[in-house]
């Protein structure tokens, strides 16, 4: 495996992948890895001939009272999950690389990043479009892995990917989960013991929605309280929507298009963000 902090070193290394016609998936990551991260690892190689991991906490996607001073960090470690899951190059750019001395180019994403996270965090989407469009063109990668989590981001960059005419396929993975059922997030290690407790109350919601549809339910105020019932040991709930899962407007009833319920909500301190999909089959 190599470690490579330089987008020149980068391109070098890839070029003499890419002289062998090799496929490059590209795992986008900000670091502290999880097992969801190593599935989206798995996936690549699957797929693909060489993974890219790129481990870069992007500060232009926090907003100035969020976490980016605090969000953990753990270099060493990360290295290690990557060389034991078979990752060929760990891209790990300091922020200099990714946004040089008078940088002002960002990418600006459209109505997908209005709703849900993009009305509760200004210029969230377009840091992180910015950044993986930056990463985009750094790898070049053919395939990129993002995990269903963080859904609305995996709907900003498939269209920011279709919108500029980027030969990349992005692929959107089923969320891992613990036993218990909390999605993993590398924000999860901020949860105290009985923070961790309460927080199950959003994959309870989400699920007792989900068993709903699959019993017939298709009413979209129906299938929210539903789920809204389990929300009740959470400090704030910011967001529980059910929506269009390819336009993200929320869902007509009764449903007759794949949605997605997402929620976000705060335990203590700590925002979390989880979803599951409905699907029917789209006309």
């Amino acid at each position: 495996m190599q470690t490579i902090t330089t987008v020149a070193e980068l391109r070098r290394a890839l070029a003499e992948v890419r002289s062998a016609d090799r496929r490059v998936g590209l795992v986008p990551t900000m670091g502290y890895l999880h097992d969801g991260h190593l599935a989206l690892v798995a996936a690549s190689r699957t797929q693909c001939d060489v993974t890219v991991v790129s481990i870069f906490v992007n500060p232009t996607q926090f907003g100035p009272n969020e976490d980016l001073s605090t969000y953990p960090r753990d270099f060493l470690r990360d290295q290690e999950l990557c060389r034991d899951a078979g990752v060929a190059i760990v891209f790990a750019p300091d922020i200099q690389e990714i946004y040089p001395a008078q940088f002002e180019t960002f990418v600006e994403p459209g109505e997908l990043a209005k709703p849900m996270c993009g009305a509760f965090r200004p210029g969230h989407f377009r840091g992180v479009a910015t950044v993986v469009g930056k990463l985009f063109n750094m790898v070049q990668p053919d395939v990129a892995f993002f995990g269903q989590k963080d859904f609305q981001q995996c709907a900003v960059v498939r269209r920011m990917a279709i919108d500029l005419n980027l030969p990349i396929e992005i692929i959107t993975a089923q969320t891992v989960r613990e036993p218990d059922g909390l999605a993993m997030s590398s924000r999860n290690r901020y949860l105290s013991e009985e923070e961790r407790r309460r927080a199950l109350a959003i994959s309870r919601g989400l699920f007792a929605a989900a068993d709903k549809f699959r019993s017939g339910e298709r009413d979209a105020e129906q299938l929210i309280a539903i789920a809204r019932e389990q929300l009740n040991t959470v400090d704030r709930l910011q967001y529980l929507e059910l929506v269009d899962a390819d336009t993200l407007k929320p869902a007509e009833s009764p449903l007759r298009r794949t949605a997605a319920l997402c929620a976000a909500a705060y335990v203590g301190s700590t925002r979390l963000i989880d979803n599951v999909i409905l699907p029917l089959p789209n006309p």
